[in-house]
Parts: structure tokens; sequence; C-alpha cells
């Protein structure tokens, strides 16, 4: 419900509110203004309720005061005759108890009594001025009072043509048949209401009671009420402006409360203690907010991984294109030879045996090429997929390099290359043996079929450890000719080659470097190249301690 000003009619109105449709039209003149605060909504409804109280109470007493008044009167008259009329029956009229009840029932109500014989004496008498109730009572027996003309007015009585002093008013019958009137005295400009009529041992009983002005009554009732009421009215409305605002402060606190959570600022909690319907709300959109901060965030965490998932789904079907491209343009070269020199033995161009052994061997060495081609590239495509697991173990990298070398060491005699390796004291480090050994062994390989000698000097792998805080660098260095600037960040690309010819006369892929990236990366450890004065060496650095919690959690 809503309070309305009426601005046409002046008039405030309570109308329930409906639920909004459409874009909300501006406010014009002439239109109902809304009070949107709550606090003063209800400051409102309480003035209007108290000032419609006490308009209420107004009308009442000019309406309905004057008659509930004589009522009242007429019902004490008719309760007094009927136990003066049981008294006569039982003749307890004069008695002592009677004479007591009859003077309390006189003084508290009023009253004023006279009961007369048959013989014209009194009987007894409740009344002050016992003459003027003598009169009344011949009056009403020998019915000489007269009605009090229709045009009469208090202030005028021109309309009254005798100088009586009693005038009827109004006259009713009781239910017992005795009669009752309200009666004029035009000499004190008073009324007052009187009973008459016989009791049951035939005396003649008269009671009469004064009527207050009434109308003087109701006036001073109404300022009463209006004082009262402005009073009333005012700490009312110092009331229920204090109680608004405690009512309305933990609803502003969750209005407050829901415009952060609107802005997905889920920090706020209601701080409220109330036990009532407020504090078991606020308690809720608490608990709603600690729901939905929960939610979101798992959202949120649903999203990343989604993302991260989507991320990695478009890496690797671009890392495929790019392999089944590759693979296909670096398995050109080697089918075609094959190609050749299959079908020149099916031609018969090889009739003799060594003809035949060269077109073999051909076929057979780029089968070779081939095969380990794919086998490098599907190494490359696991590590970089993240398909390879890490096992950490400690274990002396001096050793297994040593271990390498030892079959190994073979490719270099070929080409009468010089090994130096100078290191003989044990390094131990935390890395993966296996993908250490992959590193090492696609450097040395690399050195070898780069290493040349300058002048008349020798042809040289130098193999060094040099061991820092935490780690330890090595390197393998081979004289020959450093690698030009601009192909220094591309050699860790796949099927980059420096000079394509001379790594096509050895049989080289362009993946060694690729797959030294990976593993380096998948390790989280550093490598790199640099170009020496007469050759060029290869690094890459190794933990020498052990992984704190950290770490462990990170790989």
């Amino acid at each position: 419900m809503k309070l309305y000003w009426d601005c046409m009619s002046g008039k405030l109105l309570l109308k329930r509110r409906q639920k909004e449709s459409g874009p909300k039209k501006p406010a014009q003149k002439g239109h109902r203004i809304r009070f949107t605060s709550l606090r003063y909504e209800l400051t409102l409804l309480f003035f209007v309720l108290m000032a419609g109280t006490i308009v209420v109470l107004v009308l009442m007493n000019n309406f309905f005061l004057g008659r509930y008044y004589i009522s009242q009167r007429r019902r004490t008259l008719e309760q007094t005759y009927i136990l003066m009329n049981e008294a006569a029956e039982n003749g307890t009229l004069g008695s002592d108890d009677f004479d007591v009840t009859m003077s309390k029932i006189c003084s508290s109500d009023n009253l004023s009594c006279i009961v007369v014989g048959e013989d014209s004496k009194k009987v007894l008498s409740y009344a002050a001025d016992e003459t003027q109730m003598f009169r009344r009572v011949y009056d009403n027996i020998f019915g000489v009072t007269q009605e009090l003309p229709d045009n009469y007015s208090d202030s005028d009585d021109t309309a009254i043509g005798s100088n009586n002093r009693y005038y009827i008013v109004q006259t009713s019958t009781t239910p017992f048949g005795q009669r009752e009137q309200i009666i004029l005295d035009r000499m004190t400009n008073s009324r007052f209401m009187e009973l008459w009529g016989q009791l049951s041992d035939n005396s003649y009983c008269l009671i009469h009671t004064p009527l207050e002005s009434i109308q003087n009554e109701t006036k001073i009732a109404n300022r009463f009420i209006f004082y009262v009421g402005i009073s009333a009215i005012l700490i009312g409305l110092a009331v229920s402006m204090y109680l608004g605002k405690r009512i309305t402060r933990p609803i502003h606190e969750l209005s407050d409360l829901a415009k952060r959570m609107q802005q997905l600022d889920f920090s706020a909690r209601y701080e409220g203690d109330d036990l009532d319907e407020v504090g078991t709300l606020g308690k809720s959109m608490n608990e709603m907010s600690t729901t939905l901060e929960t939610t979101i965030s798992e959202l949120k965490t649903a999203n990343n991984e989604l993302k991260r998932d989507l991320e990695q789904k478009e890496k690797k079907e671009q890392m495929q294109q790019e392999f089944i491209s590759n693979v296909t343009h670096e398995l050109k070269t080697p089918i075609a030879l094959i190609q050749g020199y299959a079908e020149g033995l099916q031609d018969g161009m090889a009739d003799d045996p060594e003809s035949r052994d060269l077109y073999t061997g051909v076929i057979v060495d780029e089968a070779g090429k081939m095969n380990k081609m794919v086998q490098q590239l599907l190494s490359l495509m696991h590590l970089e997929f993240g398909e390879v697991e890490v096992d950490f173990e400690r274990f002396n990298v001096v050793e297994l390099i040593s271990d390498y070398l030892k079959s190994a060491g073979k490719l270099a005699d070929e080409k009468n290359i010089q090994i130096r390796k100078p290191q003989e004291e044990p390094i131990y480090v935390w890395s993966d043996p296996f993908m250490v050994q992959e590193v090492f062994q696609n450097y040395f390989t690399n050195a070898v079929n780069h290493c040349e000698s300058e002048g008349a000097g020798e042809k040289v792998i130098d193999i060094r450890f040099e061991e820092k805080d935490n780690c330890v660098r090595i390197s393998v260095f081979n004289t020959g000719k450093p690698i030009p600037e601009e192909s220094i960040d591309r050699i860790w690309d796949k099927f980059y080659k420096v000079d394509k010819a001379r790594t096509r006369a050895y049989g080289g892929s362009g993946v060694g470097l690729s797959i030294v990236k990976a593993v380096m990366e998948l390790l989280h450890q550093d490598y790199g190249v640099i170009n020496d004065d007469n050759g060029v060496t290869f690094w890459f650095e190794l933990e020498t301690k052990a992984l704190d919690s950290s770490d462990i959690k990170k790989e």
C-alpha cells in the first residue's frame, strides 16, 4: 500500500501499488506525488489516523452525545420509578431502609422526587424546592402545561403568547404507561426532564432531574478533544519519527547491502542483532551473500578452467596443424629420394651389385632419417602438450654425462674431434635423469655436426661444469663458425636451420634444439647459447639444492 496526494481533488489517497510494466512516464502537473520514504509514510499515516480519529470524535459528540445523554437520563428516571413502585406494592415506601436508598439515588443521580397521596398530602419528598414540585404535580394532573411552539428560540421568546413559566418541549410514554416530559423553565431558561404517574397504591409520583446545557457541554468536550488531540498528534509525530527511524534503519542497511551485492561486493554483511523479521531477513541475506560469493567463485574458477582448456585445445589444434604441415614439408625430400631410387631399381637401372648397393643404401639411409625425424617430432609433441611427467630424483650429473660419452664418443672419434671434460668430482642435482640426458644428447650431437677446425687447429668439444649458488651450469662448446646474430633467437624454433644444406648433409631435422627448449621449460630451468670467438657454446642449468614445498607444488 502507498500514500498518494491527489493534487486535483486535494485529498490524500491510500492505494495499492500495482506492478509497473513498461517504461516509466515522467511526472506531470496534476498527477499524484508518491512518497518513497517509508519513515515519512509511517509518520504521515499516523497523522492521518490521529486527525481522522479527532474528527470522528467531534462528529460523534455533535450528533450523538445529546441523544445518548437524554437516553441515559430517561433510563435513570424509569429505574427510579420502578424502585418506588415496588416499594409501594410492598408497603415499604416510608420505611427507613427505603429512605436511605432513595437519598443515595437522588444524591448520586441529581434527582428530585415527591409522592402525593390521594388526599393531596405529601407521602415523602426528596426535593429542595417542594413548592415547585407540588405545583408540577398538580399541573400534570390537570394538564395545564402547554407545548412549546415550533418557532421558539432561546434568544427570542416572542413566539410564546402567554406568560406561563413551564412549557412542554418533548413528551413520551414509558413502557409502564407513565409520562415522560422535557420541560422548559422560562424563568431560569433551563430545561429538565420529569416522569410522573401513579404508583400501585394510587398515589402520584413525580421524579425530576435537570438537563444540563448539552450544547455547552459538547463544545467543551470538543475543545478538550481538540487540545488533547493536538498534543497527542505532536507527541505521536515525534514518537513515530523516532520509531520510523528505528524501524527503517535496518531496512536501509539491507537496501545498502543489496546494492553492494548487486555490484558483486560480497564482503558486506548485515550487522544487526534483531530477533524480528528484519533480523531474520538480514541473516538470510548474509547467508545468500556467502552462497553467491562461493557460487560465483566456483563459476569463475570453472570459467577460467574452461577458458584454459579451450586455449589449450586451440593450441593443440594449431600445433597439430603445424606438425602436419612441417612433417609434410620435411618428408617431401626423403620421400622423393626414396621414390626416385626405388623406381630406378624397378626400371633395372642398377644391374650390377655395386649400383644396387648404392640405390638400396640411399633408400635405407633416407628411411632412417625419416624414422629419426618422426621419433623426434613425436617426442617434441608430447613435451609441448604436457603429456610427459617429470620424475625428480637426486643423481650425479657428471657420472650421467660420462656414461653417455662412453657410447657417443665414437661419433666424435670418427670426425677426429677431441673431447675435453676436466670435471671428475661428482655433482649432485635434482632433476629428471632421462630428460637431462635428452638435452645433453641434443647439445652434443649438434656440437659434433657443427664442429670445425680453425686453420691448422684442432676440432674440439669442451664440456664444462660451472657450480653456482644452488645450481650448476653445464656447457657444451665446439670450435667452428659462430651462429649469425639474426638466427640466435630462431634456432629454438621447430625445423629452423641456419645452414640447410649442411643440416641435410648430416641428416638433421631442425627439431633437436626445439626438444631442448621444451624440456628445459618443463623443468623450469634456464638454457641458452653464446657465440665465442672460435666457436659456439650451448648451456643449461640444473638445481643442486633440494626442492622446497612451493617448488614441488609448482611442479
